[in-house]
């Protein structure tokens, strides 16, 4: 993966539907690829596995490598890719420790998974989440969260994942006490997005800004969800490089 040369680390998120494109067939090999497209060090993913069983992996654990990033293990079943269907990839450069990943208070099963990162920017805490259907249950994620990362040693944290909050006013109050909330745009449904389902919270010490999304190809999309790509710079460096 020939990544761009800005100074910086490129994040994304994407929620992949287990692989199944917007014409309703798994195409694992066009997710790959849109992945790989995003040139990003760091990519969390939510619907990474299926969900019944033991939650086998959607994507094929020997074809990852060929988007220049590795899966980071949380300690989930050995056939899965994530914890609750989120799961991380990292380029080689980013090294990770301390892994570890969360149940979510709420009626559906929910999780998050947490990583601390080394990176060309410093250290970073990255968190994966896959939020509710339901507001109330999004409200109570969201507070365990936060005093879960409460209680860690302090880090530049960045938080992605699938909100699955369509309010740009309402509903991440929780969150926002703490954080700075990056919403990239729509991502829902790819087709013609309408909701800006997929965002970013951070950490008030780094500064995160949306990235353009590569053109899309012709034809269906590799899921119904389009994925949402940032920069990341700390704020020192983002203030000296102005």
């Amino acid at each position: 993966m020939n990544a761009p040369t800005d100074i910086g680390l490129r994040v994304a998120s994407y929620n992949i539907r287990a692989g199944l494109g917007t014409d309703l067939r798994r195409d694992p090999a066009r997710t790959l690829a849109t992945i790989a497209a995003l040139h990003a060090q760091i990519v969390v993913l939510q619907e990474a596995d299926f969900r019944l069983g033991h939650r086998p992996s959607a994507l094929p654990r020997q074809q990852i490598a060929d988007t220049g990033l590795a899966p980071v293990d949380f300690g989930g079943h050995p056939d899965s890719l994530g914890w609750h269907g989120i799961a991380m990839l990292a380029a080689p450069d980013v090294q990770m420790s301390g892994q570890t990943h969360i149940d979510l208070p709420g009626l559906e099963p929910r999780g998050a998974i947490i990583a601390d990162a080394e990176t060309a920017i410093g250290p970073l805490r990255i968190v994966g989440i896959h939020l509710g259907l339901l507001r109330y249950n999004r409200r109570r994620q969201l507070d365990h969260l936060r005093h879960t990362l409460a209680d860690k040693p302090p880090r530049p944290t960045l938080i992605l994942g699938d909100f699955n909050e369509w309010s740009v006013t309402r509903g991440l109050g929780r969150i926002a006490r703490d954080f700075v909330i990056l919403t990239p745009g729509r991502s829902f449904p790819a087709r013609r997005p309408l909701l800006a389902l997929d965002r970013i919270a951070h950490s008030p010490d780094l500064s995160v800004t949306s990235v353009p999304l590569p053109p899309v190809p012709p034809g269906p999309h590799a899921s119904d969800h389009r994925p949402i790509l940032a920069h990341v710079t700390p704020i020192a460096a983002a203030r000296s490089d102005g």
